[in-house]
């Protein structure tokens, strides 16, 4: 891996520009949520050179370029561990690895090698999948599925995206073929199955959103499944698609959808209100920044991607 550029903090956040082995320019991030890395340590890496999807919040998915090879994968990993911890050994009570910086991880089956590379390698690895469950990737959440239930049985973060209870809406956010409701709560329930964790329902929570407590609970059986309540973060593609942050940042809570949190409560669902540590959009590590995508648009987002602006 070489390094291009390294944006950011290292108390908070680091984005990492690369080029892989391979040649391809990859973005990855570290952080420290709890601000000692001796109890929590970070990684977010991509699954693929861009991504086909295109979220209408998201700035990874501008371009495609295919996917990443395993070694590719792993290179985003073993960079930031050599420079923090140079005898490969990871002093820190959890090692968290997230596949979701940029690109759908269900369209590359790399994904699963890497996955029991990394459990083989380190003791206190915790992996976490964002995917969005694109139709035609059923063959990789049935190994993931065969994965989990044979090395990660308690601690396997899985998280679906769908951030509307609105299915048409959801088509418009999300705009590629994807499992309905239905078929992502009977993939939950046979992924839960095992124990662990419960399954993630994540909402990056626009005003413009439709978010009903009653349509979750129709489908998503609060036994294993729990909302995570994110802010929408400032990109391009916000602007652009002229969508309206719904997050207190200060407090967690929504806005408008404040109600929607409420019923969900009294439903008896867990529900996480997952705001970081603000600075973050500065550094551009939240979920949906895509420092290069900043780079070549040049949008003005106010202080957002700031630490980026000293590299264009």
């Amino acid at each position: 891996m070489e390094i291009l550029s390294e944006i950011g903090d290292e108390r908070v956040a680091k984005v990492y520009i690369g080029k892989t082995s391979r040649g391809n320019i990859v973005e990855f991030v570290e952080s420290i949520p709890t601000k000692d890395i001796s109890e929590k340590w970070v990684l977010i890496i991509s699954s693929l050179n861009g991504c086909p999807v295109g979220c209408k919040m998201c700035d990874a998915g501008f371009f495609y370029k295919g996917k990443l090879t395993l070694d590719e994968l792993l290179e985003q990993v073993e960079y930031p561990i050599r420079k923090r911890f140079p005898d490969g050994k990871v002093k820190t009570k959890k090692f968290k690895i997230q596949f979701a910086r940029m690109g759908e991880p269900a369209f590359n089956p790399a994904v699963i090698d890497a996955l029991r590379v990394l459990g083989e390698r380190y003791e206190n690895f915790h992996p976490s999948l964002s995917t969005v469950a694109p139709i035609g990737t059923d063959k990789f959440f049935e190994e993931l599925l065969e994965l989990k239930k044979e090395m990660f049985k308690d601690n396997f973060q899985l998280q679906f995206s769908i951030h509307s209870t609105d299915e048409k809406q959801r088509d418009e956010i999300i705009p590629i073929k994807k499992w309905d409701f239905e078929r992502i709560a009977d993939y939950g329930a046979r992924f839960y199955d095992e124990g662990g964790k419960k399954i993630t329902l994540n909402f990056a929570l626009a005003a413009e959103n439709i978010a009903d407590a009653d349509v979750i609970e129709e489908h998503f059986p609060k036994e294993y499944f729990l909302i995570k309540i994110t802010p929408l973060n400032p990109t391009v593609s916000v602007k652009k698609n002229k969508l309206t942050n719904d997050v207190d940042l200060e407090t967690g809570m929504p806005i408008k959808h404040r109600q929607f949190v409420d019923a969900l409560r009294e439903k008896g669902y867990d529900v996480i209100l997952s705001v970081g540590d603000t600075k973050e959009n500065l550094i551009g590590s939240n979920c949906g920044q895509y420092i290069l995508r900043f780079i070549k648009e040049r949008e003005d987002l106010g202080e957002a991607y700031l630490y980026a602006k000293e590299i264009v």
